[in-house]
């Protein structure tokens, strides 16, 4: 059977004289595509040779995606702290640097002309609002290399010896470098982080605590705590009462406490570490403390 949808055919002279058969939809298609132009190539030329606004508009904003594309492919190496749309607007401005520049004569695609120069628009706004050197960042990755590359051949975290020898510099100048690579990390206050107690998302800014400044709850717990702690010293045995009390209180050593109660020291030692178990026994069981 003899399907409907046969292609027709036609009959052509090739080159040795002879005839060949081409399809009737591509030989219409192959003449179509010859008689007209690309329609990026037509407004290209139109734009150049009158130079109208609208078809300026027309261009950049059908080489606008392409903007949105290089940024997101770069966003993926940044930080968080690096937003997209900012990437953006800074990409449209290498776009538009290229547009101006591009000359079509040359034979090559806007595309190709212009993704580099998005690029470097990019980077450049990023070291023109990066307030670290590129000296210090570029020390960073050098550290970063050198400590993945020794963890790898030594199967555990290097020393700081070792990575310096391996930098070839001296441990000092390896921490000051650390030191002053710790400071190029920016962390958003904004950012959603895990608590710990609770394991729910938070903004970042609800963490962060200042350790320095007291606070009402914990000024009640260390007051709860020192009230206990009196009832528990009361529940050691005399021997055991009096090393607390000269070890913490009369801040006496060992030593000092042995010759006080005429015992060794290794005995003054066992007493006060089979105090200091009780008593933090008791204060587990009073408080639930897991530590």
């Amino acid at each position: 059977m003899v399907s409907s949808q046969k292609v027709q055919t036609k009959r052509g002279v090739n080159k040795q004289g002879g005839t060949e058969r081409i399809s009737v939809f591509k030989a219409k298609t192959t003449a179509r595509y010859n008689r007209r132009p690309a329609v990026a190539t037509v407004d290209w030329k139109r734009y150049h040779r009158y130079g109208e606004p609208e078809m300026r508009a027309k261009l950049l904003k059908q080489y606008l995606p392409l903007v949105r594309n290089v940024a997101g492919r770069m966003a993926i190496g940044f930080p968080r702290s690096v937003e997209l749309q900012d990437l953006i607007n800074t990409g449209v401005i290498g776009l538009v640097e290229a547009f101006s520049n591009f000359d079509p004569a040359r034979g090559v695609k806007f595309e190709t002309y212009a993704v580099p120069r998005i690029r470097g628009a990019i980077l450049d706004e990023l070291r023109a609002l990066d307030w670290v050197p590129r000296s210090t960042r570029a020390r960073s990755r050098e550290i970063e290399r050198a400590n993945l590359s020794l963890e790898n051949d030594l199967g555990r975290r290097p020393t700081g010896d070792e990575l310096a020898g391996r930098l070839n510099c001296t441990v000092d100048d390896l921490l000051a470098a650390m030191g002053d690579a710790c400071g190029t990390t920016l962390l958003s206050l904004d950012e959603t982080v895990y608590r710990e107690d609770d394991n729910h998302q938070v903004p970042r800014i609800e963490t962060v605590r200042d350790k320095s400044r007291p606070s009402a709850l914990g000024d009640l717990e260390k007051t709860e705590l020192r009230a206990f702690l009196v009832t528990a010293i009361d529940r050691l045995t005399d021997q055991e009462k009096l090393v607390i009390a000269l070890y913490y209180f009369e801040e006496l050593t060992l030593k000092e406490i042995g010759e006080v109660m005429s015992i060794s020291e290794s005995r003054v030692s066992q007493i006060h570490t089979k105090a200091v178990i009780k008593l933090r026994g008791m204060i587990k069981e009073r408080f639930a403390f897991s530590g």
